[in-house]
């Protein structure tokens, strides 16, 4: 039986290693594009990303999968009730619900890069302006100034941050359940129903607590690499 709950776990982990990877891949990069527009001049770009980063950060993630995985199947059963030729009625009734995997990452995508677009965007106002004045001086260009004096600063600012972020996204996989996605806990959980078993869901935290502690000694190891800002 450990052996079963083992190879059990070991495939529901896979899923939960892959919405942690592709989440980190597209979020990181999502969140960097979404803070550059919060600290936009062109105020109205400005306050969409605001208000924007606002509702996604205010409301629970649970409930932002539920509307990714069925929100499009409903706008497009609504279309369908519509007798109206117009290209965009046909296009919302062609929607269906979005694939089970699919939605959840759309979630976690968006949810991750707007908490992950504030962390970017304290970092980079937190670089003193003389810094970027000191650069403009010296001739440099602006690629120049954020590549070469304010990204190597940033990265040695969020590190703390980001870590703690990206660790609570390993616990937050789980909720990818609530729609039925096979991950860990959708794993053990099985055992209950079926054998009436509840060790095999306590045997999930230690599944959690060495990707936890792994992740822990990698940023860990990260930090005391970007200590060349101290003092």
């Amino acid at each position: 039986m450990f052996g079963e709950v083992t190879l059990s776990l070991l495939k529901g982990f896979g899923v939960t290693c892959e919405v942690f990877a592709l989440t980190l891949l597209f979020a990181l990069p999502l969140g960097l594009i979404i803070s550059f527009g919060s600290m936009s001049k062109f105020k109205p770009l400005k306050w969409l990303c605001k208000v924007f980063v606002w509702c996604i950060r205010g409301t629970p993630l649970m409930l932002q999968m539920i509307v990714v995985y069925y929100g499009p199947g409903l706008v497009g059963k609504w279309a369908q009730g519509i007798e109206d030729p117009n290209f965009i009625i046909t296009w919302l009734a062609s929607w269906t619900v979005f694939d089970r995997f699919v939605a959840v990452l759309v979630a976690f995508i968006i949810n991750y890069a707007c908490y992950f677009s504030e962390i970017y965007r304290g970092g980079i106002e937190a670089i003193p302006v003389g810094q970027r004045e000191a650069g403009q001086v010296l001739g440099m260009k602006k690629s120049q100034l954020f590549f070469k004096v304010t990204l190597l600063q940033v990265i040695k600012r969020i590190v703390p941050p980001m870590s703690n972020e990206i660790i609570t996204l390993v616990k937050d996989t789980s909720l990818a359940r609530i729609i039925a996605v096979y991950e860990i806990i959708y794993a053990g959980e099985r055992f209950i129903k079926a054998e009436g078993l509840i060790w095999p869901l306590f045997y999930t935290g230690a599944f959690y607590l060495i990707f936890c502690g792994v992740l822990t000694l990698l940023f860990g190891y990260i930090e005391k690499k970007l200590d060349y800002f101290r003092g």
